[in-house]
């Protein structure tokens, strides 16, 4: 009997993320479509692991038997317990990052990135992926030596791979070395659509100390004046109030939570353009967000036409999400904002 485990795992993770991604056909109606894609995408992933995989090297104990999980938490707990009796599966600790991912245990995904590029150092494919959440793992989100190694290795391995060389760019910035981000960013403007092109061409010109063409006035020119200062949010500044509901008073009262108030990029990567952090027992609190408060120098508000915008009671005080967290639904808005945001969190 081939192992469940790893089937039902990987078959679970093929419908949320197809389910998200067409999200859209649900919202408009198109329930049947959406429906059958997402039943020919879990197909397809099971027949490719049968096809790919190595069935034999899944073979349950005759003691140990397992049923498929119904939930993607129960899914994780029983591919850990694989994972021990099989610790040298590569796409096994892979499968268990993505899903810690979809869990928001971020922490948690970044070590199982970690053992999958022990066993597989040579794919760059996955050392990208490493790369990112180990950043994300960050409380500065930032890129540490280890991050920065592996997609130095993924560009040797991969020198065309685009996602290795946008996050070598912020990398660079993270690290002050402004020109050589500026440089490699230049080699993908030629591969991007235009308007692709066109904002990665702002962040080159951040890095450069320009003002943006599209953020100058006409005629000013100060945009091509390497010491010109790069804009400030200005309209594109978020007023956000955030109120927790009465069932969280109680752990707000204690002062060991915080209370984070985050905007990010709709559909982009999963690190805020701008992020304030405040005990949670000062709440209500009002704040706003503009370019100050990006932890990226690469992601600023007032680059963007849209952001979500949400606020979470932290247990941990790190602002990626934890177990015991509790997270509004975000809130998509258009930039420049017409009115502030209100937000109450907790509310059933």
């Amino acid at each position: 009997m081939v192992n469940t485990v790893f089937m039902a795992g990987a078959g679970l993770l093929a419908a949320i993320a197809t389910g998200l991604t067409l999200w859209p056909l649900w919202r408009d109606g198109k329930r049947g479509i959406w429906g059958t894609l997402v039943a020919a995408a879990i197909v397809a992933t099971l027949g490719l692991y049968q096809f790919l995989g190595t069935p034999a090297a899944l073979q349950v104990q005759a003691n140990a038997p397992t049923s498929a999980p119904r939930s993607l938490e129960e899914g994780v707990a029983q591919l850990q317990a694989a994972l021990k009796q099989n610790p040298e599966r590569v796409d096994g600790w892979v499968l268990l990052a993505r899903s810690q991912l979809e869990l928001g245990k971020v922490a948690d995904a970044a070590q199982a990135y970690e053992q999958a590029v022990k066993l597989a150092p040579d794919e760059p494919g996955l050392l990208v992926e490493a790369a990112q959440t180990r950043a994300q793992a960050n409380p500065q989100f930032l890129f540490d030596d280890t991050a920065a190694q592996w997609l130095q290795k993924a560009r040797q391995l991969a020198p065309d791979n685009e996602r290795a060389i946008w996050l070598t760019g912020i990398v660079q910035r993270q690290q002050g070395r402004n020109e050589e981000a500026a440089q490699t960013w230049e080699s993908l403007l030629s591969r991007l659509e235009p308007a692709a092109a066109a904002a990665l061409q702002e962040q080159i010109d951040l890095a450069r100390g320009k003002t943006p063409a599209s953020a100058a006035p006409a005629g000013d020119s100060t945009a091509a004046t390497p010491a010109a200062t790069p804009p400030a949010a200005g309209g594109h500044a978020i007023t956000v109030t955030v109120t927790l509901a009465p069932s969280l008073a109680a752990r707000a009262a204690s002062g060991k939570e915080s209370l984070f108030v985050i905007a990010r990029m709709p559909g982009g990567p999963p690190m805020p353009v701008a992020v304030e952090r405040h005990p949670a027992q000062n709440q209500p609190i009002t704040v706003t967000l503009d370019d100050g408060d990006s932890p990226m120098p690469t992601l600023k508000l007032s680059a963007l036409e849209q952001v979500e915008v949400f606020a979470r009671l932290s247990v941990s005080g790190n602002a990626m999400r934890q177990d015991g967290d509790v997270e509004s639904t975000p809130v998509k808005l258009s930039l420049p904002a017409d009115k502030p945001l209100q937000i109450t969190l907790g509310q059933p």
